[in-house]
């Protein structure tokens, strides 16, 4: 972390005898992928300047098992899970926010079988919340104010647990203009990474999943596509770069985008 941000672990404030009132799930992406820390970084920002108290696990947060799960290897996502639980459930977690929606399926849909009961949301709708209480508002003049920004639905946020109007409604508050893509919310197009395709090389077809969605992306003309996924992140940039448009379309995560806004 940069040095005007000081992260507290969940163990730093217990040895003060504090304890956190949300818990930041990194995540492996947002840990490990230089793109994805920016992203981090940003949440982190926003969540120092609401004056929420936040911690993070550390070296002890481990990875949800996701990847394991959708290749495959059920024993091993349990293993990871089982690991994570005994660590959430020690501190008495109770509120968990995650930037990547593949956590935040996993924590909130799979880890509650396994006894791990929590709330959890997603950035995007931590960073709306915030919003309607007034307590995060962009810049009369900020940097987006009549800008073309379009949205790409992760699949795990969109489609597997329906939060399409957070994000949304995330981007409105910015008076910029919103164009959405042919495929979008319920009907949106897989960015090419989920179902842990994001770790191996892709089957053989005619055109790559991303080199498909960026194209519907261009034909949108928006100078920001806003992403709400580090996988998708991945993909998007990937695309904007084959495409030979990076100076035309710019790819942000929507708690990089608020950050921005609100000059943080």
């Amino acid at each position: 972390m940069e040095n005007e941000l000081k992260v507290p672990t969940v163990a730093e404030l217990l040895a003060k005898g504090e304890t956190p009132d949300i818990l930041f799930w990194v995540g492996c992406a947002g840990s490990f992928d230089e793109r994805a820390q920016k992203i981090t970084r940003d949440i982190c920002r926003i969540l120092q300047h609401v004056g929420l108290k936040y911690a993070i696990l550390g070296t002890e947060e481990s990875c949800t098992g996701d990847p394991a799960k959708r290749s495959g290897n059920e024993f091993l996502f349990q293993m990871q899970a089982m690991m994570n639980i005994e660590v959430l459930n020690g501190y008495e977690i109770k509120k968990i926010v995650t930037a990547c929606p593949h956590c935040f399926n996993t924590l909130k849909n799979e880890y509650p079988s396994l006894g791990g009961n929590y709330e959890v949301i997603h950035h995007t709708q931590l960073i709306q919340n915030l919003i309607d209480e007034g307590k995060l508002k962009p810049a009369d003049n900020n940097v987006f104010k009549g800008k073309k920004i379009t949205y790409h639905d992760p699949c795990y946020l969109g489609r597997a647990n329906e939060v399409y109007e957070a994000p949304r409604k995330v981007l409105e508050s910015l008076d910029a203009q919103l164009i959405e893509l042919k495929r979008c919310k319920s009907n949106g197009l897989c960015c090419g990474a989920g179902g842990g395709q994001m770790f191996k090389e892709p089957e053989p077809g005619a055109k790559d999943i991303n080199i498909e969605r960026i194209e519907e992306v261009i034909d949108a003309k928006p100078h920001v596509v806003a992403a709400a996924c580090p996988f998708c992140m991945t993909m998007l940039k990937d695309g904007v770069k084959i495409k030979e448009k990076e100076s035309e379309i710019e790819v942000l995560d929507i708690a990089e985008i608020t950050a921005r806004a609100n000059q943080l």
